[in-house]
């Protein structure tokens, strides 16, 4: 079997995702940072083999997988223990529901590029930026306090990818100093997810290069 090997950015949040779950499924894998503050994924070596030039790609089994829920989904059905949603219907869409309201709620507005195109074509000012940042966060960690449960992980006793989601997202929000006071039970989960060895090895301090 040939390497399997992730480009990743040590601060991307979707990059973050699939580290967990490659971590989960204790999948080795070799890391190829690639800086979105220096343009490394728009490199036109990377961008011929991911066109849109984002983070993460794995490369495995002779393909260059994008999307991290893409790449998440791919790395289940190869690798199914443990299963990042259920086999049951109608779990499995409350979990992706879940899951897309970071993945495609949250996330995508408060991505690195569309900051950027807020300061500079936009010419907002940082404190705007942050305040957009937090909003957006905000709108959907209220939903998802809504839905997660009393006790246990949105997984139940394991971790699915709705909670694969969810921690990158809370780093998010603290590193923007986001009120966490009304997501009691989000609070709860990420710190129940963070003592995990699979989450804990993921954080962006252990794979930030030196």
């Amino acid at each position: 079997m040939k390497d399997i090997i992730l480009f990743d950015y040590w601060r991307s949040s979707a990059s973050y995702r699939v580290r967990i779950v490659l971590n989960l499924k204790g999948v080795p894998y070799t890391s190829v940072p690639t800086s979105l503050l220096e343009n490394e994924h728009k490199a036109r070596a990377y961008v011929a083999r991911n066109p849109q030039g984002f983070v993460p790609m794995l490369s495995i089994d002779g393909h260059d997988l994008t999307q991290s829920l893409a790449i998440i989904d791919y790395l289940d059905a190869q690798y199914p223990d443990p299963a990042m949603v259920s086999s049951n219907p109608a779990d499995r869409a409350r979990t992706l529901a879940q899951a897309l309201i970071i993945a495609a709620d949250i996330h995508p507005v408060d991505n690195l590029r569309v900051l950027r195109y807020l300061k500079e074509q936009m010419g907002q000012s940082q404190e705007a930026i942050d305040t957009w940042y937090r909003h957006w966060i905000t709108e959907g960690f209220t939903a998802l306090e809504a839905m997660a449960p009393e006790d246990g992980l949105f997984g139940g006793d394991l971790p699915n990818l709705a909670d694969v989601c969810l921690v990158p997202q809370m780093a998010n929000a603290r590193r923007l100093d986001t009120p966490l006071d009304a997501f009691p039970k989000l609070v709860r989960m990420d710190a129940a997810l963070t003592a995990l060895p699979a989450f804990a090895a993921a954080h962006p301090d252990q794979v930030k290069p030196e």
